[in-house]
């Protein structure tokens, strides 16, 4: 056993034995006034699918305050969500900076009547510890997910097993609300929510002006990069897609990414023989206010994807090894390819087909009908 591994197993001995707390039932009579959700692990993708967490606790108690801690990693997924009232950027980096640590204490130690630690696809200890540091007489947390035991799950009073293994089809958005369904807390809407002003909407317009929208063309926008490699769709293939909506329909085209996707933006503006726009490093309420006036997103099955699906704007996920059941943004006009586990095993067949149910079989060079 190495010897940072025997350090963890002390630490997290030392917190069960001066931090757990017996277990006790949960009064739903006394509506919790201030509630405190710790999710500043997992990706910005994984969080805004998880939104309905934040609808539910809205929907069954309006009046209440909520409070969500996140990470630098994914706290710009819900910047100016309308169902959190404060949100606190956990960054571990900043633990040693004075100002910094005297306001997690001070957000920690308000006092909460309901503290949440949810897990979807992995456990937390930090978030165990921050959820127990904070000043509640009630926490509710993970006691295992798919079977594997929390070893902080003693530091909550009500503990919840979570499996995915029970319902393998469940989406993401339904499945988190396990942690707080015993608590009477629940909604039926599980669609995700970014909200965006006036502001982000002028730059989305401005963006699309400059490339040349107008009355008479539909713009459409695509997603070509993703974190997780067996997640990319061939960029061959997103090249050959857009030059026959091109040929077919009087659009637009923008692409969407950050710094992290420049190689295959690169790839795609050397090889494209089309202008496009290329919509970089803008925050998620800009990319939310772009997508919601186009007429169709195509995108990979990474974190853009959920953006995407907070919209109302028609919608094509292409998927690959993840289960586009769990995953999947929701909605009448939200539709998903998935062939097997690899992803080019889709066809631009695939998605030209899916492009043309939705926009029209017309071809709106001579028409302006699908506009």
């Amino acid at each position: 056993m190495s010897a940072n591994k025997n350090s963890s197993n002390l630490i997290t001995k030392l917190i069960i034995k001066f931090f757990s707390v017996e277990e006790k039932p949960y009064d739903e009579s006394i509506p919790p006034q201030n509630i405190l959700i710790v999710r500043q692990h997992n990706q910005f993708g994984d969080l805004l699918a998880s939104v309905s967490l934040f609808r539910a606790v809205k929907e069954t108690h309006p009046n209440s305050n909520l409070t969500v801690i996140a990470s630098t990693q994914n706290y710009y997924a819900v910047t100016k969500n309308k169902f959190i009232d404060k949100l606190f950027v956990f960054n571990q980096k900043k633990l040693l900076l004075p100002s910094y640590l005297f306001s997690l204490i001070s957000l920690l130690r308000k006092q909460y009547d309901l503290v949440v630690v949810p897990a979807t696809v992995s456990i937390s200890k930090t978030s165990c510890f921050l959820g127990r540091l904070a000043k509640s007489d009630y926490r509710i947390g993970p006691a295992s997910l798919d079977g594997k035991p929390n070893q902080l799950a003693r530091l909550f009073h009500k503990r919840i097993n979570l499996n995915w293994k029970k319902y393998p089809d469940t989406h993401i958005s339904d499945f988190g609300l396990e942690i707080l369904r015993p608590l009477g807390i629940n909604t039926k809407i599980f669609r995700s929510s970014i909200s965006f002003d006036e502001n982000d909407l002028k730059t989305a317009e401005n963006f699309a002006s400059n490339i040349g929208k107008d009355n008479n063309k539909i713009m459409i926008g695509l997603h070509i990069g993703a974190g997780k490699p067996p997640n990319r769709w061939s960029l061959e293939k997103f090249i050959k897609i857009i030059e026959k909506l091109n040929e077919d329909y009087n659009a637009v085209f923008y692409i969407t990414g950050s710094n992290s996707d420049n190689e295959e933006i690169n790839f795609v503006k050397e090889k494209l023989s089309i202008e496009a726009g290329y919509f970089i490093n803008k925050s998620i309420p800009e990319v939310a206010a772009l997508i919601s006036i186009s007429k169709l997103f195509i995108t990979n099955d990474t974190g853009v994807m959920h953006v995407a699906g907070a919209t109302e704007t028609p919608q094509i996920s292409i998927f690959g090894p993840t289960n586009p059941f769990n995953w999947a943004p929701l909605g009448q006009n939200k539709f998903f390819i998935r062939k097997s586990d690899l992803i080019d095993d889709v066809t631009v067949s695939d998605v030209f087909d899916l492009c043309k149910m939705i926009l029209g079989n017309k071809n709106s060079k001579e028409t302006n009908d699908v506009g």
